[in-house]
């Protein structure tokens, strides 16, 4: 079946960086493109918490309509040697990469399921298929993102809707200051990737024409993870 007439498409962390490149370029491709941040974006919300979620859902269909692409880039870092981590910096990383995409999966499926069409692109890393030393949070929610991106796809397939995953490198964003430069001498295409080319990625994986890819993890990482 084809999207919606005027479909509505929620990027997660999409005021600024991978995001705010992932919003432009579904505009441009045709969607009503609506930010959701936890102090930013069109909408607000701590996607860590389902009530939150659920509250802007609603206002989001309110406004613009029922969401039939959902992209899942909202993220958080807080960097440390599995030794000396907190607890409380393991669970806010989790909470935000991993529970954050479920929460607001379960709530964009509802509208999914009833147009019979639905894209969900998880953003999630290639440290989730490369391991980084000082990111075991950040590495195990993203790993667990693909997870939830396979299993998703799964149960799905049958009612029009893919949910896929891109995993991006080093990308030129404020998530990488002060790691992009140690990072780049692992990456065997020799430079930083920048915001636009995930959202080319992920703008492809929207399409019609990526139909019958479901399940997938694109990776976006100049080779970085082969």
């Amino acid at each position: 079946m084809p999207p919606p007439e005027n479909p509505v498409a929620l990027v997660t962390g999409g005021s600024r960086g991978i995001g705010a490149a992932i919003a432009e370029r579904l505009t441009a491709d045709g969607y009503k493109a609506v930010t959701l941040g936890r102090t930013s974006g069109d909408v607000q919300a701590d996607i860590g918490d389902a009530e939150s979620v659920k509250a802007a859902f609603e206002q989001v269909r309110e406004q613009h309509g029922p969401i039939v692409v959902l992209v899942n880039n909202a993220g958080e870092r807080r960097d440390g040697l599995t030794i000396r981590m907190s607890a409380e910096d393991w669970e806010a990383v989790v909470n935000t990469n991993l529970n954050g995409a479920f929460h607001c999966t379960r709530q964009a499926l509802d509208d999914m399921l009833k147009a019979r069409w639905g894209r969900i692109v998880n953003i999630s890393s290639v440290v989730a298929l490369h391991a980084n030393p000082g990111q075991s949070n950040y590495g195990a929610a993203k790993a667990g993102m693909l997870s939830l991106t396979r299993t998703v796809a799964r149960e799905m397939a049958r009612k029009g809707i893919t949910c896929n995953a891109v995993t991006p490198g080093v990308i030129e964003t404020d998530m990488t200051t002060g790691v992009a430069d140690k990072l780049l001498a692992g990456v065997p295409a020799g430079r930083i990737g920048r915001p636009e080319e995930v959202a080319h990625a992920v703008s492809f994986l929207c399409s019609d024409g990526a139909a019958y890819i479901n399940g997938a993890t694109l990776a976006v990482d100049g080779a970085l993870a082969a």
